[in-house]
């Protein structure tokens, strides 16, 4: 079998002494999610991480989900992941967002149990008998300079496997990097600087100089974490309680609603800042590192540290802080809302100031880290490196934020890895299927300023793209490649039927003069309503979920048909396909903004290149000219001259 046009690279040439047919390097989010991929699509998998105590390891925030990662996580489930399943075991409060809007933006999210969480993800991937899991630092990657894989075509280095501490060699078809923030990482509290990537785990400085070797043009990015106090330090008596729903939903399309929530479910406690609190960091704002020059990274703009709301939101009187219990049988208390990397003396002297907070003792101090990442303009839509055989990249390494847009990645790195080790086609979600396709998309034609994070706002056709249907859209596609098992294709056809069956039953109704489906689409009638005056309705005994899409589906018939339509109209656009000779700088007519981005960044189609911030409608209609053009030149050269022919 011929390697697929859409692998940047043929297949490698399998050694004797093979490790895996893929290796994972890192245990977080995303290194899970790469690993147990592979393994569903039938590789052997090594997944090699500093500590497996910390396999899954929740870094930051103890929670799953929100506006446009809860959507993620049910693609993630629909795909066969593990996310959504860990996350229903091990949560303690569930919450739908943004009930009170339309279904596009709804958004499931929970509170886990840290360190439950982290046992499940271990247990999980344990579990999988084709996964070995090796605890050791990897200081390098093992690269073959002038070789291309099998095929014989290029005269690159490529990536064969990676080095421990101890000079062992790992060797592997493919190597997927899930590093997070451990390239070349700094840790900063105040004047101090430590280097690592997380509390207790040391930088990978050595796999950050093999990734530039191989000529990677990296940025550097920073992030931050909150304090975190003792639960029994705090005065929660006349803070605001805030509760999870009273009916939860799951994330995962298999649990079985019967037995969730698996675990006691606990509330969540709000204050806030206030003018002492604020005058404190004012008055120590040229302490903190990033105000002070010592931070070269960019931070998430979208998600600011105490300090740069202070200084950037000067008119606000007051700040939100959510004070979230890491787990049941913890004492630990993270304060979200108070990212801060100022020195601890000083964290303590503002935070105390806070309603409740008075007495509060400090069990760990806020810190900011700084890390390397890989400029994701490098990578092919499976995330494959474009220029360097076997090497493959997922998570934060591609300067992302958020456990969910890891582990998205994470399986697509995975699954692409197992499936051009194959020899088999790779497997793409373009943006109109998935929000995992929009944030590929999105990465893969730019190179981040800041930590790239999943906003419902991202995805234009979001209406389609909803966290209901996650299953509808994904789990047959998923199961195809042997990503998804028989029994999830099973259950998504069960609930399309009842859906289908629910929605012919409407239709043969008539109330007041209409049919079932256009009584429905009346602001403010649920299909509940129906239910209860229709016996033919009732008597199918919908289930909560198949009720739901029933009615998002009539609710939303011509907004979604609209939607398929501008579909339909670009399709041509991502059809086409960009040739990789083509010379952007010659050719006239371009913008130079447009010349200039196209040559960095390489996009794959006509309808990727129109997504890049500076190449306007007429750079895009020029472009698709010139590429008529190019490939006319090269089919008629390829054509044997009548001469010749004699």
């Amino acid at each position: 079998m011929a390697p697929d046009p859409r692998h940047p690279h043929p297949r490698p040439v399998l050694p004797g002494d093979w490790t895996a047919d893929v290796l994972v390097v890192g245990g977080g989010h995303a290194g899970v999610e790469a690993a147990l991929a592979a393994a569903r699509i039938g590789c052997s998998v090594a997944l090699v991480t500093f500590r497996l105590d910390l396999v899954g390891e929740m870094s930051c925030n103890p929670a799953i989900g929100g506006l446009g990662k809860g959507q993620i996580v049910r693609e993630i489930d629909a795909l066969g992941g593990a996310m959504g399943r860990l996350a229903d075991a091990t949560g303690i409060q569930f919450r739908m967002l943004n009930t009170a809007k339309g279904a596009a933006v709804r958004a499931p999210r929970c509170q886990s149990d840290r360190h439950l969480y982290r046992e499940a993800a271990t247990r999980t991937v344990a579990a999988v008998p084709a996964i070995r899991m090796i605890e050791a630092a990897v200081t390098g990657l093992v690269i073959a300079e002038g070789a291309a894989g099998g095929g014989g075509r290029g005269r690159g280095p490529s990536v064969r496997g990676v080095r421990l501490a101890d000079g062992t060699e790992l060797r592997a078809g493919a190597v997927i990097l899930t590093t997070g923030t451990f390239l070349r990482a700094v840790m900063h509290t105040g004047e101090s600087q430590v280097s690592g990537g997380r509390i207790g785990e040391a930088s990978a400085d050595g796999m950050s100089l093999d990734v530039a070797r191989l000529g990677l043009a990296l940025g550097r990015l920073k992030t931050g974490t909150p304090p975190r106090l003792a639960a029994e330090s705090i005065a929660w008596d006349g803070l605001e309680e805030q509760r999870g729903d009273e009916h939860p939903v799951p994330f995962s399309f298999a649990t079985d609603p019967a037995a969730f929530p698996a675990l006691a479910q606990i509330a969540c406690h709000v204050t806030y800042t206030n003018e002492r609190t604020h005058a404190i960091i004012r008055a120590n704002i040229h302490r903190a590192p990033m105000y002070a020059g010592r931070i070269e990274g960019v931070g998430p703009r979208y998600c600011p540290s105490v300090e740069d709301k202070v200084v950037r939101f000067a008119d606000k009187d007051r700040h939100q802080v959510f004070l979230e219990p890491e787990g049941l049988t913890t004492n630990v208390v993270y304060v979200n809302g108070v990212s801060t990397s100022l020195p601890a003396e000083v964290q303590e002297e503002f935070l105390r100031t806070v309603a409740g907070l008075e007495r509060a003792e400090f069990l760990r101090h806020g810190y900011a880290v700084e890390y390397d990442f890989v400029e994701p303009s490098q990578l092919a839509d499976t995330f494959a490196v474009r220029r360097v055989p076997g090497l493959f990249l997922a998570g934060q390494i591609n300067g992302t934020s958020g456990y969910e847009e890891a582990a998205g990645q994470g399986l697509i790195a995975g699954a692409n890895a197992a499936l051009w080790v194959k020899d088999e086609a790779p497997f793409v979600l373009a943006r109109h299927e998935a929000y995992i396709g929009v944030m590929v998309d999105d990465l893969i034609v730019s190179n981040p300023s800041e930590p790239y994070r999943m906003f419902s706002s991202r995805a234009e056709y979001r209406l389609l793209l909803r966290q209901d249907n996650a299953d509808r859209r994904l789990t047959r596609r998923a199961a195809a490649v042997g990503l998804a098992s028989q029994a999830a294709l099973e259950r998504v056809e069960a609930k399309e039927q009842a859906i289908a069956q629910a929605k012919v039953a409407l239709d043969k109704l008539r109330i007041e003069g209409k049919t079932g489906s256009e009584f429905l689409r009346r602001p403010g009638v649920a299909l509940a309503d129906l239910e209860s005056r229709v016996p033919e309705l009732a008597s199918l005994a919908l289930s909560p979920e198949v009720r739901e899409g029933v009615e998002i589906d009539v609710k939303y018939a011509g907004y979604v048909k609209r939607q398929e339509e501008s579909i339909e109209r670009l399709r041509s656009q991502e059809a086409t396909e960009l040739p990789d000779d083509l010379d952007y700088a010659a050719l006239s007519g371009l913008g130079t903004e447009a010349r200039e981005k196209l040559t960095r960044l390489r996009p794959r189609t006509l309808g990727a290149a129109a997504r890049i911030d500076g190449v306007r409608p007429p750079d895009v209609a020029l472009l698709a000219v010139h590429v008529a053009r190019h490939l006319r030149t090269k089919t008629a050269a390829r054509k044997p001259s009548m001469r010749t022919q004699a």
